[in-house]
C-alpha cells in the first residue's frame, strides 16, 4: 500500500538498506536510523531516487532518547509510523572462556536491549494509532547452536522469546510482530565484529561470501512478511530444515546432526610442523 510509513535502525547499509530500497519500491515512506551519517547520506539519495518521501537520522539504538527523539520526529513529520524494524546488530565470536564480559555487555546493549528500547518507545505510538507493526531481526542462530560464539547465539535467542512475547502480548492492540531468523546471508555484519581468535573472521567471512541468498532476498522476505503479517521469517531453507530438526527430533540425534553440520564454524588450524 503506497504512502505507509516505515522506520528502520541500521537502516544506511547491509540488510538494513535493502529493506528501505524494497519498502521504497512499493511506495513507502521511509526513515533510517543509524549511526554511519555518510552511507545514510548515500541510502538516502538511492531513496529518494525512486520518488518517495525519505530522511535520515542519526540513532544509537544504546540510547533510549536517541529512539524516542525518532518517534517524536516521525510524528511531526509523518503523524505517526506504520512499521518498526528494530535491525541494528553486531557480531561476536569466541570460544566461552575466552570471550570478555565487556564483549558480553557490549553485544546485550546492541543487540538485545536495542531492541527492547525500540519496543518500548513505540509501542505506546502504535497503541495511540490503533495499529502498528514490529519487525525484529534476529538470527538462525537464536534459534540453533551455532558454535564459538555463544555471546551471539544468546542475544538473538533473547529477541526471538522477546518476540514471540511481544506477539502475544499486544495482539489486542492491533499490534503485529514479526521476528526474521536469516541463516549466513552476504552482508556487512564482518565489518562490526569482535572476536577473540583472528581465524574466525576468515570463517565468518569464507561462510557470508558463500550464501545462495541476498539482503535483497530476505528484504523481500520481510515486504510479503508485513503484507501478511506472518510471524516467523526464516528465508534459509536450510535453516528452517535444522529448526524442524531440532524441534522434533531426540535432543541426542540432533546434538550429533548439528556438530558435524557446525564443524565448519571452528577455526581452521595450520598443521604443527615435525
Amino acid at each position: 500500500m503506497a504512502n505507509q510509513r516505515i522506520f528502520i535502525t541500521g537502516g544506511a547499509s547491509g540488510l538494513g538498506r535493502s529493506m528501505a530500497l524494497r519498502f521504497a519500491r512499493a511506495g513507502w515512506n521511509v526513515c533510517i536510523g543509524d549511526l554511519n551519517e555518510a552511507r545514510g547520506a548515500e541510502t538516502l539519495s538511492a531513496l529518494t531516487a525512486l520518488g518517495v518521501e525519505a530522511f535520515f537520522l542519526r540513532c544509537d539504538v544504546t540510547r533510549e532518547e536517541d529512539l524516542r527523539a525518532a518517534a517524536t520526529e516521525l510524528g511531526k513529520r509523518w503523524g505517526g509510523v506504520d512499521v518498526v524494524v528494530n535491525n541494528a546488530g553486531v557480531a561476536q565470536a569466541g570460544a566461552i572462556e575466552d570471550v570478555s564480559i565487556d564483549d558480553w555487555k557490549w553485544i546485550i546493549d546492541i543487540n538485545l536491549l536495542g531492541v527492547v528500547r525500540g519496543c518500548r518507545v513505540f509501542t505506546p505510538v502504535f497503541r495511540r494509532q490503533g495499529h502498528g507493526h514490529f519487525v525484529n531481526v534476529a538470527s538462525m542462530a537464536g534459534l540453533l547452536d551455532v558454535p564459538m560464539m555463544s555471546s551471539y547465539n544468546a542475544t538473538k535467542a533473547a529477541v526471538v522469546s522477546l518476540s514471540e512475547t511481544l506477539h502475544n502480548e499486544l495482539a489486542e492492540a492491533n499490534i503485529a510482530v514479526s521476528v526474521v531468523c536469516p541463516s549466513f546471508f552476504k552482508t556487512n555484519l564482518g565489518d562490526s565484529l569482535r572476536t577473540t581468535d583472528p581465524r574466525l573472521s576468515t570463517t565468518m567471512a569464507r561462510l557470508l561470501e558463500r550464501s545462495p541468498i541476498t539482503a535483497d532476498d530476505i528484504a523481500d522476505n520481510v515486504f510479503q512478511a508485513v503484507q501478511q503479517r506472518e510471524f516467523y521469517v526464516l528465508p534459509h531453507e536450510e535453516g528452517r530444515k535444522a529448526w524442524m530438526m531440532k524441534r522434533f527430533l531426540p535432543r541426542d540425534i540432533y546434538a550429533k546432526v548439528m556438530r558435524k553440520r557446525m564443524s565448519r564454524m571452528r577455526p581452521r588450524t595450520e598443521p604443527t610442523p615435525s
